[in-house]
């Protein structure tokens, strides 16, 4: 991807691209983002003990997926991406699952959401994934704008859940 000493994603590099790999130091800033994003579509956020938790294994470096982030006009980051390593048996490639996409509403329509996007796509490259995948939620038009705006076609699968905890 970018050299030892540039975190960021050969897409996100150049005048006034800051889109870059979040680390530990970012963290504080994240769990915030991220119990926003889970209220968003969950309604409720967990703690940000079991967050952190969580957002830990992701942040660089990570064999198992990165959180880029974008930065905001103040100190707080204007949106983050959580990205997950992951396979297809279809087509025999590496996937990056772009798991997780938000930015703050006063940040929204600033194209924080593009370059998170675009610089998710430069990491794919970059790790020679065949594709980027999402999902989003039936009802969020605002997201699925953004992307049919950026060329991604919807897919033509389903998905399906079954939970395994309780009864």
């Amino acid at each position: 991807m970018a050299s030892a000493g540039d975190a960021r994603p050969a897409a996100a590099r150049g005048p006034g691209a800051d889109v870059r790999a979040a680390t530990a130091d970012d963290l504080d800033a994240l769990l915030a983002l991220f119990a926003d994003y889970q209220r968003f579509y969950a309604g409720v956020a967990r703690d940000d003990d079991h967050n952190a938790r969580f957002l830990a294994r992701f942040l660089a470096p990570s064999d198992v997926g990165m959180v880029l982030v974008a930065p905001g006009a103040d100190a707080a980051p204007a949106g983050y991406v959580t990205l997950y390593w992951t396979f297809s048996s279809v087509s025999a490639t590496d996937v990056v699952l772009l798991n997780d996409l938000y930015v703050r509403p006063e940040a929204r329509g600033t194209g924080a959401g593009e370059a998170l996007v675009a610089a998710t796509v430069a990491v794919a490259r970059d790790r020679g994934a065949s594709h980027v995948r999402w999902f989003t939620a039936l009802d969020n038009r605002r997201a699925q704008r953004l992307y049919e705006r950026l060329g991604a076609e919807r897919s033509a699968w389903f998905e399906y859940e079954i939970s395994t905890q309780g009864g």
